[in-house]
């Protein structure tokens, strides 16, 4: 879900926002560095696949709006298409690629798919790649799609498209970036303010500032551009552990979340367990090799 398109250009006549300067203000400059993923975690108990390989009987699906350009207008003015059959065969359906069963999305309505199982504490790893075409509103910005995990509440709650959640974007040059999806999920990570980037102008830095992943300044870019080129295969390792996570793209770490949160009621509280999600959101996705491992700590991160 990329509410900012990621990168430097796809937004230069955005005015300035005192509100968001303010946030800024105290953020030191981004400095590259080479981060390494250590101690991986051997697994507590057997893999499962999350993908059968043959259908998906184990996931449900959702779309949101018929024209995805009115996703997050205040009014949308259109009714979500929801749980649709017929409307969901269109948009995600099991294919064979390079000889190998998967899951195919169109992106052509924003929606997506999410796993019946309710998970806390593993490792998960996929594969994904990109297909060929890309739908309007998102036809000159880079293909997107995400990787939705500790997802919880009603299918369309955010947007009229999405469960809430935290997001391992998969966006082309932002993979591995965090997004909260929606106002009632925040995390906590640690950034660096790298210029060449639209505003919230934030990139995950080990040992940079601690904060709040939240309105205005709604992501935190990954680390490091670790996506291979469009057409090939990429690997995204996610380690959750409680509140915390690790996002790794093709064996580079790119972002450390803490302290996920979700609002209930009136009170923020721990946000540790929930439904994966995969989006489809404007651009043909392939994803295969969804296996899921029980894990009871996570790996660490160091600087070379």
């Amino acid at each position: 879900m990329g509410l900012g398109w990621g990168q430097a250009g796809a937004a230069e006549a955005v005015p300035p926002n005192p509100a968001l300067a303010a946030v800024l203000a105290d953020d030191p400059p981004f400095q590259a560095q080479r981060l390494r993923l250590v101690d991986v975690p051997a697994p507590a108990g057997p893999a499962v696949s999350l993908f059968n390989g043959h259908d998906l009987r184990d996931w449900d699906a959702w779309l949101g709006y018929p024209d995805p350009a009115r996703t997050y207008l205040a009014r949308p003015g259109q009714t979500p298409v929801g749980t649709d059959p017929a409307a969901i065969a269109k948009i995600v359906h099991v294919v064979r690629e390079e000889g190998e069963p998967a899951i195919f999305i169109t992106g052509q309505i924003w929606g997506g798919i999410v796993n019946r199982g309710d998970h806390a504490n593993y490792h998960l790893r996929l594969e994904y790649k990109w297909g060929r075409a890309r739908y309007a509103p998102r036809l000159a910005l880079p293909p997107n799609n995400g990787l939705l995990y500790h997802s919880h509440g009603a299918p369309g709650a955010v947007y009229g498209t999405w469960m809430a959640a935290a997001e391992f974007e998969i966006m082309q040059g932002s993979v591995g970036m965090v997004v909260p999806v929606g106002p009632d999920v925040t995390a906590t990570t640690d950034v660096g303010r790298d210029p060449t980037l639209i505003d919230p102008q934030r990139r995950y830095m080990k040992g940079g500032r601690a904060v709040v992943v939240t309105p205005p300044a709604w992501n935190v870019e990954a680390a490091s551009d670790a996506e291979k080129p469009a057409g090939q295969w990429n690997v995204l390792d996610l380690y959750v552990l409680g509140d915390q996570a690790v996002h790794v793209v093709n064996g580079v770490p790119v972002m450390v979340v803490r302290d996920l949160r979700m609002r209930e009621g009136g009170a923020w509280v721990p946000l540790t367990h929930g439904r994966i999600q995969l989006q489809s959101e404007g651009a043909e996705t392939y994803f295969r090799r969804i296996t899921l491992e029980p894990i009871t700590r996570l790996p660490r991160v160091i600087q070379d």
